[in-house]
């Protein structure tokens, strides 16, 4: 529902400085307030089957039994809210759920600042300077780990029985570790399931990328329900087709083309790689295999003489 100018203009007609609309006692923490407990009264309505002063509540069986008042952390800082009670006890507050101290958009807040590699130390210090909340740092942890709880259940949930092309590679990305900045490895399985849609099978974390280390994620594809790979398609690492093929065995093993042009390039001379680049793509390019034989000899007889 769009607000409207001449809301905005009722609301701003005393603003003098930025404290008017930030502060303590600004605008957007007062509206904040006062929007989250119509809303609360709204949610008991709903509840209850009638509004506040209709008669119609005395035969109900149930009816409203004051308010309590509640300490909550927002983006705005501390509010203090005063949330409606019912005498059966049966509400339940969606907006703010029993036991909860934090308006919707906090938590999401504190994951944003830890993704981006704060402590819970600066995270706390963070909250204190820009809106005036004291947050603990176990509060904070309880945070991120309930992320932490939801990546679990990501990694570990059930998979597609068959997958027609599953492509296993790294990427390298930037990570803070122990406070400085570091490269590391990320190992991901990509696959293309039978609606012809990608999705992410899983990723990990590994010092080093090898054939034991591919078993054992092949392992675990198995172990979530994967039963066939039709292709698979990786790099040129020693034993890899082997570690697919003894969880796979009918997997048919497709060698990324871009590190086999990579590595065949690495023997010519520079000013001969884009020629070299074109002949080879004559080859794996082919419609047919007899097209693409063709294109070998063709290749051979140009640069068999020099490579």
């Amino acid at each position: 529902m769009p607000v409207s100018d001449q809301l905005i203009d009722q609301l701003l007609a005393d603003y003098k400085s930025p404290e008017d609309l930030l502060g303590e006692q600004g605008i957007l923490k007062q509206l904040t307030k006062k929007l989250a407990e119509r809303a609360l009264e709204a949610e008991m309505e709903q509840h209850l089957g009638y509004a506040k002063h209709d008669a119609i509540g005395k035969n109900t069986g149930n009816s409203r039994n004051g308010k309590s008042r509640k300490s909550v952390r927002s983006i705005h800082g501390d509010i203090e809210l005063e949330t409606p009670r019912d005498r059966n006890g049966s509400f339940e507050p969606k907006l703010i759920k029993k036991g909860e101290k934090q308006l919707g958009g906090f938590d999401e807040r504190i994951v944003s600042l830890y993704a981006r590699g704060m402590s819970t130390r600066d995270i706390q210090a963070h909250f204190e300077e820009a809106y005036g909340v004291e947050v603990s740092p176990t509060f904070i942890s309880q945070v991120t780990n309930a992320v932490l709880d939801e990546v679990k259940a990501w990694q570990q949930r059930p998979l597609a029985p068959v997958y027609p092309i599953v492509y296993l590679d790294c990427l390298v990305v930037r990570s803070r570790d122990s406070g400085s900045i570091q490269n590391k490895s990320v190992y991901l399985a990509l696959g293309v399931n039978t609606d012809g849609e990608k999705e992410l099978l899983g990723l990990w974390i590994a010092q080093t990328e090898g054939a034991k280390f591919w078993l054992s994620v092949m392992n675990e594809l198995k172990n979530r329900g994967v039963e066939d790979i039709f292709i698979a398609c990786v790099d040129g690492l020693k034993g890899f087709p082997d570690a697919i093929e003894a969880v796979y065995p009918k997997t048919q093993i497709q060698l990324c083309i871009v590190h086999q042009i990579r590595n065949s390039l690495r023997f010519d001379s520079w000013k001969e790689r884009k020629a070299v680049a074109a002949d080879l793509k004559t080859i794996y390019g082919a419609a047919t295999l007899q097209q693409a034989e063709q294109a070998l000899e063709q290749f051979a007889e140009t640069w068999d003489n020099l490579y």
